[in-house]
């Protein structure tokens, strides 16, 4: 009895017992501790101790992608997504510390305050003045529409609210520390002297150039050294490089000429046996075709139809002089042209202008494209016939019928359309009617033309000079890899992945296989771009997961700019975040540091003596004047900008001979004989506002000092 009362006392302690014993039954032990750590589930990271929630970061990212309409990749959403949250969460601490907070009406103020909030004809009363109440009505309307499933407005709306909460935070801290920084009078006086003090001097300069660089070697270890004592400047990354074999999913000699084959049964007429009939039955080809529309989408052509008119240098090379010479009704090809194999037909040839100016007057009707007229079809036609008998031969009358009752945007120009070139006219966003009748009538024509936006009286105003142009009606079938091609090009790739996995080595076997190895180099792990094999995070996250080992291997699925194919990757270099990384770039970087560093201690080493003659004599060089240099300037004559050295002698004793001098383009050494202090001036107040508002205008150093002092844990390698 008192173990079952212990057993009933600890009822709950063994629901959980049996639980994580049914859990680690089905579940990984890498699950299980997973389980538990809530932080791995739940946040994508931390900011001094607060969480940043994955369901709210991958809700945002969303949100960022389809604002860019598509145009971000998910890498740019999450990186951008990742600042934005960074900033937000540092300034939040910063000013919780400082006792101020950005409340819900700052935000609502701010909201309202808005140009594009105030001006809304959404928002505003029966006065034309903004009304709140209208814009919380528009609001409940959205949250409401989202919790019916249409979330994408809510959404946008919440991330205008985030972003003038980000801006209100930013401006309260940034405004807070400006308050604190200011500048005396006295500051701004000296500000001035220390700026335009003119100096003469004379000096001592060895160009690095001078040294040769094979003298001033850089070994890997020195650049080693050199980052292991700049941590701060160099922070160290997680890193993964891969080797890889690209495979190309490509149609093959054969599945060319199968696909020409193809193109070219179309040209004809042919019989065809039909389940459906019974029997044999004519299938008309592309020479005897009317409908053309109809023959391509019939037989499923790749390319749909092209309405336009080409003239001979629109239309490919290979084909250019046979259609001009052909007469209406001659099929060309088949031919190869942009990954297709196509057959044309000359369907009618004219002499057309590449641009035409003209003007229009507009009657719609009820029913018409874009019409809110309650004008019947046949009043409209009445009217236009009306329009046209009064203005037909009155340019003057045109235009002042046209701005009485167009209401396009040729309101106000005498219905002046402009110049419309022939691609613009023949292509599908164009009124097909409009545009017959501008490139097939002479300079001067008006007549009534019924468009899909209604009737309208044009005149053709202008009309550059004519040319011969041809109308195709073009079959086209892409060029691809048939299946059969398919299947070999995939055994290949699985065929190097299996023998990899086995412990063969990725550069002997392509070699046996003739096959191009490839590297990426250094991928750090929020990285997307591959190499010569553009964005492919899936290799990266890949590459960076918990339990990838170095050999280990996989085929992967890829895209290539919309092409398909398979890559073979191998982890083949490895450092944790903690390790050291010479990359191509930092040694880029760095090496040039190093070397100069080197050359002035060989330069230095030949300056013997006290005076700047005896410097001179001892480096084969002679002793330079230089006159009225300031700080505001620093500029040397014959050398160029060297802040470092002008720098130096705004503080040296007169006359008296530096120490060596390391300048940006050599090695210096000086004497000031002369500082002439600026004329005094009766207020210095312009220059202690100049003084004020550069320290106040250094918000983003600022920023960047925050985030380099805050503790970010960054986790967003293992969810995207």
């Amino acid at each position: 009895m008192a173990i079952l009362s212990k057993i009933r006392d600890r009822s709950m302690f063994l629901i959980l017992i049996v639980g994580l014993a049914l859990f680690a039954f089905v579940l990984d032990p890498s699950s299980i501790q997973q389980f538990f750590s809530s932080s791995k589930i739940n946040s994508i990271g931390e900011v001094n101790g607060q969480e940043i929630d994955r369901e709210e970061f991958a809700r945002q990212v969303e949100a960022y992608r389809t604002q860019s309409g598509g145009r971000a990749t998910q890498m740019q959403a999450v990186n951008a997504v990742w600042n934005t949250m960074i900033s937000e969460k540092i300034f939040e601490t910063q000013l919780e510390e400082a006792g101020i907070v950005v409340g819900e009406k700052d935000i609502w103020d701010a909201m309202t305050s808005l140009p594009e909030i105030q001006n809304s004809p959404l928002f505003k009363n029966e006065a034309n003045l903004f009304d709140e109440e209208k814009l919380k009505e528009y609001i409940a309307n959205m949250k409401d529409d989202a919790e019916a499933g249409n979330t994408q407005a809510w959404m946008n709306w919440l991330a205008t609210e985030r972003s003038i909460k980000q801006n209100l935070e930013r401006q309260a801290y940034t405004n807070l520390v400006s308050a604190g920084l200011g500048a005396s009078l006295e500051e701004g006086k000296r500000d001035y002297l220390y700026q335009n003090t003119k100096m003469d001097a004379q000096l001592v300069y060895v160009p690095y150039t001078t040294i040769a660089d094979s003298l001033s070697v850089v070994s890997r270890e020195e650049i080693k050294k050199y980052l292991e004592d700049n941590t701060k400047r160099f922070k160290p990354e997680a890193t993964r490089t891969l080797q890889y074999v690209k495979f190309d999913i490509v149609p093959s000699e054969a599945d060319d000429a199968d696909v020409k084959a193809t193109v070219e049964s179309f040209i004809n007429d042919r019989e065809e046996y039909s389940n459906a009939a019974k029997t044999t039955v004519k299938i008309v080809g592309l020479k005897n075709a009317t409908d053309y529309e109809a023959f391509l989408n019939d037989n499923k052509s790749d390319l749909s139809l092209d309405n336009g008119y080409k003239y001979k240098n629109q239309l490919p090379a290979e084909i250019a002089d046979e259609v001009f010479n052909a007469t209406v009704g001659d099929v060309v090809g088949p031919y190869k042209n942009n990954g297709y194999y196509k057959i044309s037909k000359v369907v009618e040839t004219l002499e057309l202008p590449d641009s035409v100016k003209s003007s229009h007057i507009l009657v719609p009707y009820v029913g018409a494209t874009r019409s809110i007229s309650l004008k019947t079809k046949e009043a409209a036609k009445k009217s236009a016939d009306s329009i046209f008998t009064l203005v037909r031969n009155n340019k003057a009358k045109f235009n002042e019928v046209a701005d009485e009752i167009n209401t396009d945007g040729t309101k106000g120009k005498g219905g002046d359309i402009g110049w419309i070139r022939k691609d613009q006219a023949f292509s599908p966003g164009f009124d097909r009617d409009f545009a017959d009748y501008i490139y097939k009538n002479k300079k001067g024509s008006v007549a009534v033309v019924e468009t899909a936006f209604g009737y309208h009286v044009i005149r053709i105003d202008d009309q550059t000079e004519a040319e011969k142009a041809v109308k195709l009606a073009t079959f086209a079938r892409l060029i691809e890899a048939s299946e059969e091609t398919e299947n070999n090009i995939f055994e290949q790739a699985e065929t190097l992945a299996a023998r990899l996995s086995e412990g063969g080595n990725i550069d002997e076997l392509a070699k046996e296989d003739d096959l191009n190895v490839q590297s990426a180099v250094n991928l750090k792990a929020l990285d997307e771009a591959i190499p010569g094999l553009n964005t492919q995070r899936q290799m990266v996250t890949w590459a960076f997961n918990e339990e990838r080992e170095l050999g280990d291997s996989k085929r992967f699925d890829i895209d290539v700019l919309g092409k398909r194919a398979y890559a073979v990757a191998v982890l083949k270099g490895k450092t944790d975040k903690d390790g050291l990384v010479i990359s191509s770039d930092l040694i880029t970087q760095i090496r040039p540091e190093l070397i100069n560093k080197k050359k002035r201690a060989l330069i230095e080493k030949t300056f013997k003596g006290s005076t700047l003659e005896e410097i001179a004599s001892s480096a084969n060089t002679s002793v330079r004047s230089v006159s009225l240099v300031t700080l505001a300037s620093p500029l040397i004559s014959g050398v160029g900008n060297e802040p470092a050295v002008v720098g130096a002698m705004s503080t040296l004793p007169i006359d008296q001979v530096s120490d060596v001098i390391e300048g940006d383009k050599g090695v210096f050494v000086v004497k000031v004989t002369k500082r002439e202090l600026p004329a005094e001036l009766e207020n210095y107040e312009s220059f202690r506002k100049r003084k004020v508002t550069q320290l106040q205008g250094r918000a983003y150093q600022l920023y960047k000092v925050l985030e380099e002092t805050a503790d970010i844990n960054d986790n967003r390698s293992k969810f995207f």
